[in-house]
């Protein structure tokens, strides 16, 4: 039955001229290998794209903590053999005792607690999400596809350079004495080559493979939480764990070139940017610059400028604001917004406001994909917000718990972490999920499956991952090519244009003569895309080169 599986989890650093992992049966790309072998071991056994993912999502909790987790959320979009297409919303919510102005000092000033500390954190999504797939896709037994994760979490695994700096470097880690016991070795730090365990961890994972979701948001790991917010002034109850529901909703589709889209529905930004961004590219002419010219990535940023600039105003939970869809995906609609963009000349952040639709229906994350022997496609991005999430680890759990609450409006028309700038229709209620920049998004082309994409990085996943897609439709690339190939990114305020390192200064200056505010190789770019694409009978899989990955097949 195995005639093709693909499974793709990453991260990578930039580096052109790479082949793509080529493979006729199966592919795991992956930010990290022992997630990667754990997949594959449940594909290979019989296991099809949902288990997998499963099995993926609970072994990153182990040796990717840094955005790998049980005590955070995110995203699942199903693209089935058959044609069919279904998106699980296991996002983190609002504690029922969050109140709008929580984040604000006595002054209106937003303060630093949604990011940092016990009242920062939404109610974890990721088991009962993980446990809707696989109760209504997956086939294989759920205690298998935990069990990878509880061996590793056990036995432990060999430190990598890069995981020994990474847990060095974070500070929120070091302020949590629980987390810094785990993660830091009391203050010591892991050393490349030592062996790293989590028994309580391997504990809490233990419950979960025994008992399902139910342990986390009822039974003793729910206690565990609950107690401790109790105890450091968390907003967290069990009453809020124990009516945290996954959501399944209708995805996201439309047609850009010949390529049909499916992608991530609101409280997603993510699928409609995507939608919104190509409708205003189709048909322009664009790519006739070439890939990375002046005129190409002027006129690509000034589609990023104009849909952030609607974002800010109309997005949110679709559960408790409408979110006037059909009217911002309108081709009416996007053709008049097209019409604002000058091709030669920049137009300024304040002079682009939200655009009027007309009323419709309504820091740290990673992203994997699977496709498996019958060509079913799962595209999963979830995530902690910062790296590390909040840098607080449940007592006696084992795991890091989120810092998400940021990704709400503290305040109507102020800033995030990330600098996004966010309206009413974000603001803070309880049992509301905040607005995502999550996009996992799947292409099909005359009925057959194309690329599957996604990635992690903030609100730059959403233009990243535009501009690995245009890279392969527009521009010819191979998969790997157009995911290491160097980004851009504007995100409407704050008014500039943010290029990685890789674009000439002959380019900048051309940008910068367009009247375009350059921010220039100041590294705070990238987000990290994995793709796979499906190209003649072969399976291409693109670990991104701006972070250590793996890509492998048989």
């Amino acid at each position: 039955m195995h005639r093709w599986i693909v499974l793709l989890v990453a991260a990578g650093a930039s580096a052109l001229a790479r082949q793509p992992e080529h493979a006729r049966h199966a592919m795991v790309v992956a930010g990290d290998a022992l997630a990667v072998d754990a997949g594959v071991r449940i594909l290979e056994s019989g296991g099809n794209a949902v288990d997998a993912a499963v099995a993926v999502g609970f072994a990153l909790a182990v040796t990717y903590p840094y955005a790998g987790n049980l005590g955070g959320g995110g995203f699942m979009l199903i693209r089935f053999a058959g044609g069919g297409s279904t998106f699980i919303d296991f996002r983190e919510r609002a504690p029922q005792k969050a109140t709008r102005n929580m984040y604000l000092d006595a002054e209106g000033h937003v303060t630093r607690a949604s990011i940092e500390g016990w009242r920062s954190s939404g109610v974890p999504g990721t088991v009962r999400g993980l446990e809707l797939a696989h109760r209504k896709y997956g086939r294989a037994k759920w205690d298998a596809l935990v069990a990878p994760a509880i061996r590793l979490a056990s036995a432990g695994f060999p430190v990598t350079y890069a995981f020994a700096e990474s847990l060095k470097a974070s500070r929120a880690l070091a302020q949590n004495p629980e987390s810094k016991r785990i993660f830091l070795k009391g203050g010591m730090g892991y050393r490349v080559g030592e062996t790293f365990a989590q028994p309580e961890l391997a504990l809490t994972l233990n419950r979960i493979a025994k008992l399902g979701a139910a342990d986390f948001y009822e039974g003793k790991t729910a206690r565990l939480i609950a107690d401790a917010m109790a105890q450091k002034g968390g907003l967290l109850t069990l009453y809020d764990l124990n009516e945290y529901r996954a959501v399944e909703r209708r995805p996201l589709t439309g047609k850009y070139r010949g390529y049909e889209v499916i992608t991530a529905p609101p409280p997603s930004a993510g699928g409609i940017g995507i939608l919104q961004m190509m409708g205003m590219l189709e048909g322009s002419g664009y790519q006739r610059s070439g890939a990375g010219s002046a005129a190409a990535i002027h006129y690509v940023a000034e589609v990023m400028r104009r849909y952030y600039a609607d974002r800010s105003q109309y997005l949110g939970d679709p559960d408790f604001v409408r979110v006037p869809l059909a009217g911002l995906l309108d081709p009416a609609y996007i053709r008049k917004r097209r019409a604002t963009i000058d091709p030669n000349h920049a137009t300024p952040s304040a002079q682009v406001r939200p655009g009027g639709p007309a009323a419709g229906e309504s820091t740290e994350t990673t992203h994997y994909d699977v496709v498996d022997a019958e060509g079913n496609a799962v595209s999963v991005t979830y995530t902690l917000n910062g790296g590390y999430g909040n840098g607080i680890t449940v007592p006696d759990a084992g795991f890091l718990l989120n810092n998400e609450m940021d990704d709400f409006a503290a305040q109507s028309g102020g800033a995030n972490m990330f600098g996004l700038v966010q309206g009413e229709a974000n603001t803070i209620q309880p049992r509301k999920r905040p607005l995502s920049s999550m996009t996992p998004t799947i292409l099909t082309r005359d009925g057959k499956l194309s690329m599957v994409v996604g990635g992690p990085g903030g609100s730059r996943i959403i233009t990243a991952v535009l501009e690995v897609i245009l890279n392969v439709i527009d521009f010819g690339m191979n998969v790997e090519d157009a995911v290491d190939f160097p980004r851009f990114h504007h995100q409407w305020q704050p008014d500039k244009l943010y290029l990685e390192p890789g674009f000439s200064p002959d380019t900048v200056d051309l940008l910068k003569a367009r009247g375009h505010d350059v921010d220039w190789g100041s590294g705070n770019v990238a987000a990290v895309v994995e793709a796979i694409a499906s190209e003649q009978g072969w399976l291409e899989g693109a670990a991104d080169s701006r972070r250590p990955g793996k890509a492998a097949g048989y």
